[in-house]
């Protein structure tokens, strides 16, 4: 059994590990990293291996705090994927030498325990630099230029993860990756907003109102599939159009749905319907995620505020989709829906 086999030599696994870390040019291993980081990767591996034989909950817990536990240790995530991988080769070739019968089963259960626990890293890593963020309380163009850089760094370590053949494109690192690039194309969309918000250059025009819907519907349906999710749109009238800053509607209803998505319950539903009067068009999305907590739902549109138990991003897409609306010269209101979910409703002038 791998669980033991790792038990029964764990001191010679270690040290085989160490000459990897040793011998690695870049990232340049430290001291601390080699007496209790490889100790520390290993007994966690092995923990998240037995683990894996139990209740996947209790897995998911037990990475989640590894990925905090070597961050607290001061180690960065470039160091924990790579050790990661040193006792994984380690393993292996010890593995090969003594003949241990360790079936395929158990190494393709290794390689899984191995994606959990690198995900989580990333995860964890990533989710203490946006609180980072949030206490500073700022949201310049430096730091978006920064947390661009640094997703793309995550997305880059993930792709190389993926091209060496350690895991499979369909487990928790081609998640990582997905999730990186999905943020960045956030990140970018609201720093434009910013952008244009900021300088006053909002640029208005009737734009017909199908073909809005119908882009929505085409970047939309990608992330509601992934997800598992249904989405429904609805065009209105024909020949319907409203009068906006294309650019700056656009981010904002991809955010609408962005969310909608995020917070809908599995083998939900999301809704955008169009609604119109003589004067006025209104945009609305229509989420499945449970309804609002009494009285927090103006408490949404502040800056770096969030909901729900899944706190990625930085909570500022709510408050720009707000004010890129209001520069449009309409509103952006959300109604909840108690037991249901909620409608985030955008009126515009036609």
């Amino acid at each position: 059994m791998l669980s033991e086999f790792l038990a029964t030599h764990r001191t010679e696994l270690i040290a085989r590990t160490r000459e990897k870390v040793a011998s690695r040019s870049a990232p340049r291993p430290t001291e601390s990293e080699l007496e209790c980081g490889v100790p520390l990767f290993l007994d966690q591996l092995g923990e998240t291996l037995r683990l894996s034989l139990t209740k996947n909950d209790e897995l998911t817990s037990s990475a989640r705090s590894h990925g905090r536990a070597l961050l607290r240790t001061g180690f960065t995530v470039a160091q924990a994927v790579h050790d990661y991988g040193d006792i994984c080769q380690a393993v292996t070739e010890l593995a090969k030498e003594t003949n241990a019968a360790i079936t395929v089963d158990e190494f393709r259960t290794l390689n899984r325990c191995l994606d959990e626990a690198i995900a989580e890293a990333v995860t964890t890593y990533t989710a203490q630099r946006e609180r980072s963020i949030e206490d500073a309380g700022t949201y310049r163009l430096g730091t978006v230029v920064h947390e661009v850089r640094g997703r793309l760094s995550t997305a880059m370590m993930a792709l190389s993860l993926l091209e060496k053949g350690h895991v499979g494109i369909g487990g928790s690192t081609g998640a990582i990756l997905k999730r990186s690039l999905k943020t960045m194309c956030t990140l970018l969309d609201h720093s434009f907003a910013e952008v244009r918000l900021a300088s006053g250059s909002s640029r208005i025009e009737r734009v017909l109102v199908s073909e809005l819907i119908e882009q929505m519907e085409v970047d939309g349906s990608i992330e509601a599939n992934s997800r598992g999710l249904g989405l429904t749109c609805e065009p209105g009238e024909p020949g319907l159009h409203v009068k906006i800053d294309r650019q700056l509607i656009t981010a904002a209803l991809a955010n609408l749905l962005h969310n909608a998505f995020k917070f809908t319950r599995a083998d939900g539903h999301v809704t955008l319907r169009t609604c119109s009067t003589a004067e006025r068009v209104r945009l609305e999305v229509e989420d499945e995620c449970g309804g609002l907590p009494p009285g927090k739902a103006e408490e949404l549109f502040l800056p770096f505020e969030q909901r729900g138990a899944d706190r990625t991003g930085l909570g500022l897409g709510l408050d720009i989709a707000r004010r890129s609306v209001e520069a449009c010269g309409g509103s952006l209101q959300v109604r909840d829906i108690p037991g249901s979910g909620c409608v985030f409703a955008m009126d515009l002038l036609r």
